[in-house]
């Protein structure tokens, strides 16, 4: 088990040397509870800065405090205008770099774009993109939670710190979940079976994988560009070579293997946006014998119909950080829970503006983690 003692951090909290200044770059309202609890926790006000979207829809930025010199942390929660949330973050980034900011770490709990990390047929790799864009803006430093895939750490050139929720979710197991040794961690496909794992280990629990038609569609999804074009042209290739070709892939009927049979069972993923598959997943651990179905996840995107589609489902519970604001969803669907992950956050803010060593946050996280 690698919680985190939430006293240990506390006693910290509070103690933070000069020339500090902590930002929100949202524009919008709803995404700043994250920002402030984190001020709360560090004991520090949050700076004063104005954020907003002129009539002809361009992001104006107005820093209105002195930065120079100081340890900069801009906080930005993605909200639903994605596109947006990025330009306000890097505008503001920006804005502290002509400001003469000693240094300017971004917070970012969810990477938006993360699952754009391959290269598909002849798209683009767009988290690289967006790395790319966050350094040149001036970004020194980003301090982020559980990457889609922990290689997007590789597409920057500035120090980043992947943070990990599974302290908080595994502490809700454990106090929220009655019976819960009685639960069966579940994989809702071959992909996310290392999560999997990694929870049923830590709570000394069986493991179950979901594999067939279920499984989630981006697993299918190949990372080349598909050339040269399936059918065969002569004129492309020379009449001496036989490139062979790679057979397609079939889905086998779906499985579940493991047994989930009167038992809880309790699916991990990163991410849950469109709750499809979730949902699927759930039915079949319903047909063969699942009496309770929890989901948990670290960031809650819920979009489109989501809430409404879990409050129909099989699903009893959807258990999420708050990197993502979703108290509307939240009216909209009892069923889903909220982690605060407000913590561990302000705990690598003050270590790392207090040049002391991060490696505490990351204790017992090994490389499939």
């Amino acid at each position: 088990m690698f919680c985190v003692a939430p006293t240990e951090l506390e006693t910290k909290m509070n103690i933070t040397k000069g020339g500090l200044v902590l930002f929100s770059a949202n524009s919008n309202s709803s995404c700043m509870e994250l920002s402030k609890k984190i001020a709360e926790r560090l004991g520090v006000e949050m700076g004063k800065v104005q954020v907003y979207q002129e009539p002809n829809r361009e992001t104006r930025v107005q820093i209105q405090e002195s930065v120079r010199g100081k340890d900069v942390f801009i906080i930005q929660t993605v909200s639903k205008d994605v596109n947006t949330t990025i330009m306000e973050l890097l505008i503001m980034v920006y804005a502290c770099k002509t400001s003469c900011a000693k240094s300017i770490i971004g917070v970012i709990p969810y990477f938006p774009y993360s699952k754009q990390c391959k290269m598909r047929k002849r798209g683009s790799i767009v988290s690289k993109l967006l790395a790319s864009m966050m350094c040149k803006a001036g970004l020194t430093h980003l301090i982020t939670m559980d990457l889609h895939q922990k290689e997007i750490q590789g597409f920057f050139n500035i120090p980043v710190d992947n943070l990990r929720a599974s302290p908080f979710l595994l502490q809700y197991i454990q106090e929220e979940i009655p019976d819960y040794r009685n639960a069966v961690i579940v994989a809702k496909s071959p992909a996310s079976a290392k999560r999997a794992q990694s929870f049923a280990e830590r709570l000394r629990l069986g493991i179950a994988v979901i594999h067939g038609e279920a499984q989630d569609a981006e697993s299918d999804l190949v990372d080349g560009r598909h050339s040269p074009p399936m059918v065969r042209s002569v004129a492309a290739i020379h009449p001496s070579l036989e490139i062979p070709m790679l057979i397609p892939k079939e889905k086998p009927p779906i499985t579940v293997v493991g047994d989930v049979g009167g038992r809880i069972a309790i699916i991990v993923d990163d991410i849950i946006d469109d709750v499809d598959s979730f949902l699927a997943a759930a039915e079949t651990l319903k047909e063969r014998g699942a009496y309770k179905i929890f989901v948990m996840a670290t960031h809650g995107l819920l979009s489109s119909d989501a809430p409404r589609l879990i409050e129909e489902s099989a699903i009893d519970e959807v258990v999420v950080t708050n990197t993502i604001p979703h108290e509307i969803q939240k009216l909209q669907c009892p069923k889903i829970k909220t982690v605060d992950i407000s913590m561990i956050l302000s705990e690598a803010i003050r270590r790392i503006h207090n040049g002391e060593s991060m490696s505490y946050l990351f204790r017992n996280i090994g490389l499939d983690d």
